[in-house]
């Protein structure tokens, strides 16, 4: 598309950084965990959905609002951080059953509720839209005719391999819990474990700065 340059680099950058971990990962690999694959692909699914929230936003310049005005990101900061939490707290009351039955540690969720989960977690996340004012732009040229559509592009296609690993994540984690299968005790202290990361990644939201 005219516009765009260096795509290649731009597809493996990409790659690389949705290979690194976050709470979009560790939602995806819990709800597998529990669940199966069908529930982290529908995790990624809700990702998806709210990766696709930040990149028309961040092309129609709505995204640097959050960039520039110190409020309106704490704002949106703080309800993600508290989402992440409650999601957190979930995870850290779970308990095994009182007769020994080898039951989940925590309930199966409706694909509708799990997709919502990946939702909010994604696009209450103020870093995701500023991270698209930063990197996407690098690719756009100076003299391209339409760089808004230019954006959409980069960022469908940022999307698109983003949902691709989400979905390799999930089936594989799927297919360790299936093998593995851990014991009652074992998958409590799993959740625990995983509320804890929860927990810092909350933390670590609240307590982000936009620059």
């Amino acid at each position: 598309m005219p516009g765009i340059h260096d795509l290649p680099l731009f597809i493996v950058s990409g790659l690389l950084l949705n290979i690194m971990p976050g709470p979009d990962s560790l939602l995806i690999m819990t709800r597998s965990a529990i669940q199966g694959w069908r529930a982290g692909c529908t995790a990624a699914l809700g990702i998806g959905a709210g990766t696709m929230v930040h990149i028309c936003a961040a092309a129609l310049g709505l995204s640097a609002l959050l960039a520039t005005s110190a409020t309106a990101f704490t704002v949106v900061k703080l309800a993600g951080a508290a989402y992440i939490l409650y999601i957190a707290l979930g995870l850290l009351r779970s308990r095994r059953q009182t007769d020994g039955a080898a039951a989940p540690a925590l309930p199966a969720l409706p694909y509708r509720t799990i997709f919502a989960q990946g939702f909010l977690t994604n696009v209450l996340n103020p870093k995701v839209a500023i991270f698209f004012l930063a990197f996407v732009p690098q690719f756009i040229s100076a003299d391209a005719p339409n760089k808004g559509l230019a954006f959409i592009v980069l960022g469908c296609i940022f999307n698109f391999n983003g949902m691709l690993w989400c979905g390799a994540l999930a089936l594989a984690t799927a297919r360790a819990s299936a093998r593995i299968k851990p014991s009652p005790a074992v998958a409590l202290w799993l959740n625990r474990v995983t509320g804890g990361l929860f927990v810092w990644l909350g933390v670590k939201l609240a307590l982000a700065k936009s620059h």
